[in-house]
Order: C-alpha cells, then sequence, then structure tokens
C-alpha cells in the first residue's frame, strides 16, 4: 500500500550560501554520492528532473512516476552573520511497500548525510572527493552486526580518536565525528569515512567514502572489502 511522506530538516552550516548550493548540486560525491544531473550554464539547467534553480538560495528536484508516485528534494539555503548558513531541506515522495520501515531509515539517512555535509563543508571547503563505496557480505546483515564492525575498528564513543589501521593501507589518525547504533563517520585529514549499519534496515553493512588525498578509490574499496569480509568471516 502506497503512503506519502515528508522529511523536513534545518541545519546551520559553517560555510555561505554559494558554498553551500555548490555542494548540494555539482558536489554531491564530497558529502554524500555522485548524482547525475545536467550541468547549469549561465545559471539555468535543462534537466527536467530540475525544479528550481536559484543559486545560490534554493534548488528543487522532484521525479515522478505510475500511480501518483514521486520523489522530491528541496533544499533553502540563507545566509546567516559570521559567514554562515542555514540549509532547510524537505525530502517528500511516496514509498510503497512497508512504510515504517522506509520511513525510519531515510530519515535516519538524512541525519546522517546532512551532518556528513557539514563536516565536508568545514573541513574540506572547495575540495573535490573521489568516491569510494563498498557493500558488506551477507554475513553483515545480522542484528548485531554494525557492532561488531565497531569493534574491529576500536570505536567507542563520538569524539575520540582512533588509529585507524585499515589492511594495506598505512595508518592514520581519524576522529569518531559522528556514531550511533546505525552509523558510523570517521574524518582524517584527507577523507571523510562513512559505515551504515544498513543491517537495521534489511541490508547489509556498507561503507562509503569521500576521499581528498591521500589513497585512491580503488586501493580505499579493497582495504575496506578485506575489512568487512573479516569481520564477518564463518
Amino acid at each position: 500500500m502506497s503512503k506519502e511522506f515528508e522529511i523536513k530538516r534545518e541545519i546551520v552550516l559553517e560555510a555561505t550560501p554559494e558554498a553551500v548550493f555548490e555542494a548540494v548540486t555539482a558536489g554531491t560525491a564530497n558529502w554524500m554520492f555522485p548524482v547525475e544531473m545536467d550541468a547549469a550554464i549561465g545559471g539555468v539547467t535543462d534537466d527536467p528532473k530540475v525544479r528550481a534553480w536559484e543559486p545560490p538560495n534554493r534548488f528543487a528536484v522532484r521525479v515522478e512516476g505510475e500511480n501518483g508516485w514521486f520523489n522530491a528534494l528541496e533544499y533553502v539555503v540563507e545566509a546567516r552573520d559570521g559567514g554562515t548558513a542555514v540549509l532547510r531541506y524537505v525530502h517528500s515522495g511516496v514509498f510503497t511497500d512497508d512504510w515504517d520501515n522506509q520511513y525510519d531509515g531515510t530519515a535516519k539517512h538524512t541525519d546522517f548525510y546532512l551532518h556528513t555535509l557539514g563536516q565536508y563543508l568545514k573541513y574540506f571547503p572547495g575540495r573535490t572527493a573521489a568516491y569510494a563505496a563498498v557493500s558488506g557480505p551477507a554475513a553483515s546483515s545480522g542484528e548485531k552486526a554494525m557492532e561488531s564492525v565497531k569493534q574491529v575498528l576500536g570505536v567507542t564513543r563520538e569524539g575520540e580518536t582512533i588509529r585507524l589501521a585499515l589492511p594495506g593501507l598505512a595508518p592514520v589518525d581519524a576522529v569518531v565525528d559522528y556514531l550511533n547504533p546505525y552509523f558510523l563517520g570517521l574524518r582524517t585529514t584527507d577523507a571523510l569515512y562513512r559505515v551504515f549499519g544498513r543491517n537495521h534496515f534489511g541490508g547489509t553493512v556498507d561503507a562509503a567514502h569521500h576521499l581528498f588525498g591521500g589513497a585512491g578509490k580503488d586501493e580505499t574499496e579493497q582495504a575496506w572489502r578485506t575489512l568487512l569480509d573479516e569481520a564477518f568471516a564463518a
């Protein structure tokens, strides 16, 4: 049974409206995942999904399907004193199955992605990331799978600094910038490592990272694939 949903968030970001607008349009791989969209020329885009393009203050996209299905995102950005900006974010649409679980998962993912946006704008402004992503093995779908990953990495609390020793890569210091039962964020001097406990939403523990230097995409993906495979080896 289909049902509409709406998720609203408002956050303060340590960046100008111009930097925020750039991040949520052309720079999504720096904090979320790559999004294909026709480039804007002269402030206008021909992408039919784009419903509002008003740099640097408003951006909206909407995709529609059969039987009234749609998925829509809106970003409204306003300048604040001290070089900061307020972002008002709305994600609306229709879920067709398992409404409660999909809404809960989407809402929790939203908070994690917007946190990562803030980390990018504060610590890596203007830089471009290589995006690396790995899905965990089937064994990482268990109820306590995310806790196993935290234990392997030596993570205990948000705000601590750990020694991140990934298979095949040089050890580095990493700040635990986000931690709850569902997600883990690690920030180094040249990367934002993100771990998603999608085992709580019917999936596996997955990893997606934003690399601003240091190890490349292939090496990083192999390192995290090995770590996850070893963490859940029989």
